[in-house]
């Protein structure tokens, strides 16, 4: 049994999000098990790039509405305490609508040699308020 102290949360960077993210680590992906897991604060707005994860990911809702879209235009609204998980190599992104926060558990299964995810470009705009308005009334 190992107890690892409080680790301090981080901004998300610029380059793999937009708006205000902020992660705090709970797992770091080293071996044997590799899982990478945090929990991921997004501010109202805020989202990831597109990204995939080669062995999927598992988010767990813990405050707020956190959508998640996939490259089909598939969009699910998750609340606290549901999971969402995707597929290995299923193209999505993540975050909190436009006006409310969003707080998840991420959890993944990373590699040797490989973080668990490659990430890609923004979601346009467009892409976004598309997915708002695919859950608008379901939430």
């Amino acid at each position: 049994m190992e107890l690892t102290p409080i680790t301090e949360s981080a901004k998300g960077p610029a380059d793999r999000f937009t708006g205000d993210v902020y992660i705090t680590p709970i797992s770091a992906p080293t071996a044997p098990s590799y899982l990478s897991a945090g929990i991921v604060h997004f501010a109202p707005g805020a989202h990831t790039n597109w990204h995939v994860h080669p062995n999927g990911q598992t988010l767990h809702v813990l405050e707020g509405i956190a959508l998640v879209g996939t490259r089909d235009g598939t969009v699910v609204a998750a609340r606290p305490g549901e999971t969402v998980t995707c597929d290995p190599d299923v193209e999505h992104w993540h975050g909190a609508t436009s006006g409310t926060l969003a707080v998840h558990i991420a959890a993944v299964v990373a590699g040797e040699g490989h973080g668990g995810t490659d990430w890609f470009e923004a979601v346009s705009a467009e892409d976004y308020d598309a997915a708002q308005s695919a859950v608008r009334g379901r939430r």
